[in-house]
């Protein structure tokens, strides 16, 4: 069994910081790439941040400059620093992992449960 957990949301003012964390667990063999969606009422899912074993990072136009993706592989935890937030981030943000359990010779989709961060004065 593996789980991702998030936590780090909240409430901010317009301007304020936030970090999330996402910590994979359980019988993992190995994570590849790891990322940041977000999805607002009545919206699609949409990709934040994703970044690889390695560290390469991609991030979505809106969200540049402002946020920060990064790692820690030897705890399977991945951040999302959340600079300059505005309004229009609040949403329910996801974590969502590529895992290979130790049970397995395939790699599979994880999430998060989600956690809200809301953007307001």
């Amino acid at each position: 069994q593996v789980q991702l957990v998030e936590s780090g949301g909240g409430l901010v003012q317009p301007g304020g910081s936030l970090r999330l964390s996402c910590t994979a667990s359980g019988n993992i063999f190995n994570v590849n790439d790891m990322g940041w969606y977000r999805q607002g009422s009545g919206k699609q899912r949409e990709l934040v941040a994703r970044i690889t074993p390695g560290s390469s990072r991609f991030y979505a136009d809106s969200v540049k400059g402002r946020f920060t993706i990064s790692r820690d592989n030897a705890k399977d935890t991945a951040y999302l620093q959340m600079n300059s937030l505005k309004p229009e981030d609040t949403d329910v943000y996801y974590c969502h992992a590529e895992v290979r359990p130790q049970t397995a010779e395939l790699w599979y989709d994880y999430w998060g449960q989600g956690t809200q961060v809301t953007v307001s004065p």
